[in-house]
C-alpha cells in the first residue's frame, strides 16, 4: 500500500495545477486519471481564462481591475454566488496569471466575452497549457501519474481523516494513503443520463459533448464521505454549438457577442443577446422544436477571428455550417423560415439600433457592459443554425474558499479538497467565460497549499 502527501484525482486543468503547485513543496503526490489520456474536458473549452489588470489588457489599452471582474462575477451569477469563494477568486487571479505565464502556459490575445464588461477572456490552446503542466508535474521525480485508474471510494482513518483512495485499474483493486488530503479534480457529469435526468430534466434536448469520463464520479465520492452540494437548481446548457457538435468536431460561433441576433424557426427574436449563454441556452431549449438561428451580415462578418474558438466565423462558413445569401429573402428560404417575419424582425432590431432602445428585450451591449449595437443591414447576410450542449455542468461539490469541502453544516471534512468543475457555488446563476479554467487553476493550487497547511478541523 503506497503512501503519499497527497492524491489527486483528475488530471485537467485542476489537477495538473495542483500537481505542480505541489512540486515546489518536495511533497510525495498522486494523480490519479480515470482517462487513458491527460486533460479531461479542460481540452474542450473555449480556450479562454478570465483575468484581470494583466499586462496583455495594459497592451491593448484595457483598463480593468480586480474589483470590476469580482462584481462582473457576482452580477453574472445574480448573486447566487458564494461571495467568500468568488473575492479569493480576485484574491489570487493576478498571481495565478503570473504563475501560469512563468511556467510556461502561453496567452495569445484578450477578448470581449459573455459576462464581460471590458474584455478580459485571455485566450490559451488548451493542449499547449495542459501539456506543458504536465510535462511540469510528470519531471518532478515525487510526483507518480497513473493513467486508466478509475477511483472507486474514498474512506477516512481511525480519526475520522479522508485518507485511503481505492482505485481500481487493469481488472485489479488498490489501495493508496493520502497523509495530507484527498483533492477532487475529476470535472463534473455533462455525460451522466443519471445525474442530468435527475437533476437536470429541462436540458433532455441539449447535446452531450463533455468529457468522456465526465460522470460525476468526483461528485459521488464526495457525497458519500457527507459533502454538500451547491448550483443545482442553475444547471444550464451552452448556447452557440453547431448541431454537428455532437460528431468528432465541437463547431462553436458566439456570433451574437459580435453584433448577430437570435431568431426562432417563426424568424422572431426571443432574448437579450447580450446576456450569458447560458441564460441564452435556456430560452433556446424553449423554442418551437428547439430551433434556433444566428443571424448578421457582412459588416459583423468581418469581426472573424482567425484561429479563435467561438469567433473565427469564416471557418465555419468554409466547414459548409453557414447559410449565406445576397439578400433577407434569399437567407430565409435558404434557412427555411418566413421571408415577411425575418425582414419585419431586422427592420425592427436596427430601428432600435438606430435610436439607441431595443423595446422588445432590452439589449444595450454586445456582451455584459461592454461594445456598441450594431444594425443588420449590410449584405450578404448569414445564418447559421445554432443549439445548445451540455459541455460542462458547473454545479457539484460545496467548498470555502480554501478548497476545503463541506458537509451540510458548512463544517469542512478533514482531509477532503475540490477544484474545478466538481465544485459547485462559485458561478451562481450564471456563468462569465473564462471563470471555469480560471477557478480550476487558482482553486487547485489554493487546494494544495491547504493541504499541507494542515489546519485542524474542529466541528
Amino acid at each position: 500500500m503506497e503512501s503519499y502527501n497527497i492524491i489527486i484525482v483528475g488530471a485537467g486543468m485542476a489537477g495538473l495545477c495542483a500537481a505542480v503547485e505541489a512540486t515546489s513543496n518536495n511533497v510525495r503526490v498522486l494523480i490519479l486519471e480515470k482517462e487513458n489520456e491527460i486533460g479531461g474536458s479542460s481540452l474542450l473549452s473555449g480556450r479562454y481564462m478570465a483575468f484581470a489588470d494583466t499586462d496583455i489588457q495594459r497592451q491593448e489599452g484595457i483598463r480593468d481591475s480586480t474589483e470590476i471582474l469580482v462584481n462582473d462575477m457576482l452580477s453574472i451569477g445574480e448573486g447566487s454566488n458564494e461571495r467568500a469563494l468568488v473575492e479569493a477568486y480576485g484574491k489570487h487571479q493576478q498571481e495565478t496569471y503570473q504563475w501560469l505565464v512563468q511556467n510556461g502556459v502561453q496567452f495569445h490575445a484578450v477578448q470581449a466575452v459573455s459576462g464581460h464588461s471590458v474584455p478580459r477572456g485571455h485566450q490559451i490552446t488548451p493542449k499547449q497549457a495542459i501539456e506543458r503542466l504536465f510535462m511540469l508535474a510528470e519531471s518532478n521525480s515525487n510526483v507518480t501519474f497513473i493513467l486508466n485508474a478509475d477511483v472507486k471510494r474514498l474512506r477516512k482513518n481511525k480519526d475520522g481523516k479522508v485518507s485511503e483512495v481505492l482505485y481500481r485499474k487493469d481488472g485489479k483493486e488498490f489501495t493508496a494513503i493520502a497523509e495530507d488530503g484527498v483533492i477532487i479534480a475529476s470535472g463534473g457529469f455533462s455525460r451522466s443520463e443519471t445525474l442530468l435526468n435527475a437533476f437536470a430534466p429541462q436540458l433532455k434536448g441539449a447535446l452531450r459533448i463533455g468529457g468522456n469520463g465526465n460522470l460525476g464520479d468526483g461528485i459521488k465520492l464526495a457525497w458519500e464521505q457527507g459533502a454538500w452540494m451547491r448550483d443545482f437548481p442553475f444547471l444550464k446548457g451552452t448556447y452557440g454549438f453547431h448541431p454537428s457538435a455532437d460528431g468528432p468536431r465541437k463547431s462553436q460561433g458566439l456570433v451574437f457577442y459580435k453584433g448577430a441576433i437570435i431568431i426562432n424557426e417563426e424568424a422572431k427574436r426571443f432574448v437579450n443577446e447580450s446576456i450569458s449563454y447560458k441564460s441564452i441556452g435556456t430560452k433556446a431549449l424553449e423554442q418551437p422544436n428547439g430551433i434556433t438561428y444566428q443571424i448578421w451580415d457582412q459588416a459583423i462578418m468581418n469581426e472573424s477571428v482567425h484561429g479563435d474558438a467561438l469567433y473565427d466565423f469564416k471557418k465555419l462558413l468554409d466547414l459548409g455550417l453557414i447559410e449565406h445569401a445576397n439578400s433577407l429573402n434569399e437567407l430565409a428560404r435558404k434557412i427555411n423560415v418566413p421571408e415577411n417575419n425575418l425582414n419585419e424582425t431586422i427592420q425592427t432590431y436596427n430601428i432600435d439600433v438606430n435610436k439607441g432602445l431595443d423595446r422588445h428585450f432590452g439589449r444595450s451591449t454586445l456582451t455584459h457592459n461592454f461594445g456598441k449595437l450594431k444594425t443588420i443591414s449590410e449584405g450578404p447576410f448569414y445564418g447559421m443554425r445554432t443549439t445548445v450542449a451540455m459541455l460542462a455542468t458547473y454545479a457539484g461539490i460545496a467548498v470555502d474558499e480554501h478548497a476545503r469541502v463541506l458537509n451540510p453544516y458548512h463544517e469542512p471534512i478533514n482531509g477532503l479538497y475540490a477544484a474545478g468543475e466538481s465544485v459547485g457555488g462559485f458561478h451562481g446563476a450564471g456563468y462569465m467565460t473564462g471563470s471555469s479554467l480560471g477557478k480550476a487553476a487558482i482553486f487547485g493550487r489554493i487546494a494544495v497549499r491547504t493541504a499541507l497547511a494542515n489546519i485542524p478541523v474542529t466541528k
